[in-house]
């Protein structure tokens, strides 16, 4: 960014009402963080109160905690589901990739959520009537009853849990722009500055931990009815005060524009021929792997019935429709030549919203713009750390270490491993360069689609052998892994890029689909191999009639009770 554009967005927060000094040469806008302190108090009230809302005659359980009874209906399922999968870091990111580099790597992430819907359509009414037919709180449980195999299911279960990881510490990204523009970041005291975020996440672990999935279930609500208003009046002030028209034409100037190093384009505004292919698998390659993610299954399997999943895939679209009026806000603050300049003083394009928000409206509207993002930060976060607590109570925990677990250990057992992910997430964050966390969770999308054929596959045949199948994700895990590691940019040696070259062709496609095609190819040819021989197949612990079960079985409509004794009567509520 050029001298003059940092000077003029220095003018601008200057201008704020309510500004104070903090320390020398740094604001902070007081009014936009009294707002951002408000809504932070209520979600904390709503975190903590969750605890006694539908509260159980038996709460010790992962049903419970881990699941939230599985009883949410269809509007709670769908403000939970919508808080799980749009997360900060996808409404800092996406305008932000808009912002850089234009459509290819921002505008896909619209074309993947609206092709994500119909598939898990198709399945994932499946998983959610085995899962509650049989009891199954995880992905990993589930093929650890279909295909009788511990190592494929610990598979899964880890890989989960890592690809997980990361996405977490990525939503302090989001927390993170919102401080830094406000005026709490910059190059002071890193104890006060990281200070912030430690509150946070201590609030967040606290009531996460007395109230499981209730607390983000909660809070969704807050988050997507912030989020709604504020895009909502954005993309007004856009049609008014900026004007479309001129909107496309500064984003398509700047994307033309020569990169005085390199001497390509900056980025790309319309996708040509040799950006379809990148484009293409970019976006069926997401849209496959979402709900792959232990976070999207938790989401689901909460849901009290078979048609609350259906409902849901056929009105989740309308988060679609929001995500592209977010993503043209990368395009508004082109228009509008938003600094992206952090207080300390190098160009982020992921304060291009935050900055936007803060140079264009009254600091009190700029301050619930700056809620939706840290709450949207603080409802996923609670999400993936209670799936990835789940996924190591039941796939690694009472698997391996404790097989006589009783509810209320597999129960205690999580909540203590959901403080152990969030601070584990926090810790990597703060003591690494962020760009660590980018690269992991480029590799989690690529580690996580691996998991598509035992799990979205396997819920249909049981043709492709377990041992084929954990061979090919094998592959698929160590060729995605290779193959990112080789990719460069201006930012790093190293993971630079989810796209590469598709084997033995001239054609760069996202390389996660590159890993599955490898994996498919790997498991069919074994899978003829396996059976020739007549490896062992082991037994399938499910029925034909468990996947179109339309209410739960007795593992679920009998929850234990808090002595981990015999079983009392509870379950999925209306």
């Amino acid at each position: 960014m050029s001298t003059a554009l940092t000077t003029a967005a220095t003018a601008a927060t200057a201008a704020n009402t309510g500004t104070v000094d903090l320390a020398a040469g740094t604001k902070v806008d007081g009014v936009a963080l009294a707002v951002l302190l408000f809504f932070f108090v209520v979600v904390t009230i709503g975190g903590f109160w969750a605890a006694n809302w539908r509260k159980a005659d038996s709460p010790h359980s992962l049903d419970e905690w881990g699941l939230g009874g599985r009883s949410f209906g269809t509007v709670i399922t769908w403000f939970l589901l919508g808080g799980d999968l749009y997360t900060a870091y996808t409404f800092i990111a996406v305008p932000a990739a808009m912002f850089a580099t234009g459509a290819v790597t921002g505008f896909f992430a619209v074309a993947y959520t609206i092709l994500i819907y119909p598939i898990v359509f198709i399945f994932m009414p499946r998983m959610w009537s085995v899962a509650h037919s049989k009891g199954y709180v995880t992905a990993a449980d589930f093929v650890r009853g279909r295909f009788d195999s511990r190592a494929l299911a610990l598979a899964v279960a880890v890989t989960g849990i890592i690809a997980t990881m990361p996405y977490i510490a990525l939503q302090l990204v989001g927390i993170q722009a919102v401080i830094d523009t406000i005026g709490l970041g910059g190059r002071g005291n890193a104890f006060v500055r990281d200070l912030p975020l430690l509150i946070a996440f201590a609030v967040l672990a606290a009531y996460t931990y007395s109230s499981g999935l209730r607390a983000p279930a909660i809070i969704a609500f807050v988050k997507d009815s912030l989020i709604y208003l504020v895009i909502a009046v954005a993309v007004v002030y856009v049609g008014v005060h900026i004007g479309f028209h001129h909107l496309f034409e500064a984003a398509e100037t700047k994307m033309k524009t020569k990169n005085p190093k390199t001497g390509a384009a900056t980025g790309v505004f319309v996708p040509a021929s040799n950006n379809y292919w990148a484009y293409a698998t970019l976006a069926l390659g997401s849209a496959l792997a979402l709900f792959m993610y232990p976070h999207s299954m938790t989401a689901v399997l909460s849901g009290k019935s078979r048609n609350v999943i259906r409902r849901n895939t056929t009105i989740l679209p309308a988060y679609s429709l929001l995500l592209a009026m977010l993503a043209l806000l990368g395009y508004a603050a082109i228009a509008e030549k938003t600094s992206v300049i952090g207080s300390d003083g190098k160009p982020n394009p992921q304060l291009a919203v935050p900055h936007f928000f803060r140079d264009e409206f009254p600091s009190w509207f700029a301050g619930v713009a700056y809620s939706a993002i840290a709450i949207g930060a603080l409802v996923p976060a609670a999400i993936m750390s209670i799936a990835a607590a789940n996924m190591f109570t039941r796939n690694v925990y009472k698997e391996f270490l404790v097989r006589d677990a009783t509810p209320k250990q597999e129960a205690q057992a999580a909540k203590i491993t959901s403080l152990v992910v969030k601070f584990g997430a926090l810790a990597f964050v703060l003591a690494l360069d962020k760009q660590n966390a980018i690269n992991l969770q480029l590799l989690g999308g690529v580690w996580i689609l691996q998991t598509l054929l035992a799990i979205v596959v396997g819920l249909y045949t049981r043709w492709l052998h377990r041992w084929a199948l954990l061979a090919g994700w094998a592959v698929g895990i160590i060729y995605g892994t290779t193959a990112a590691y080789h990719q460069k940019s201006a930012a790093t040696q190293h993971f630079g890029g989810s796209l590469a070259t598709f084997p033995y062709t001239h054609t760069k496609v996202y390389i996660a689909f590159s890993a599955l095609v490898l994996n498919i190819v790997v498991a069919v040819v074994l899978t003829l191999v396996l059976r020739a021989i007549k490896a062992p197949e082991g037994v399938d612990a499910t029925t034909y009639e468990d996947y179109y079960a339309e209410k739960a079985g007795p593992e679920v409509t009998a929850l234990p009770g808090s002595d981990g004794g015999l079983p009392v009567p509870g379950g999925v509520r209306g």
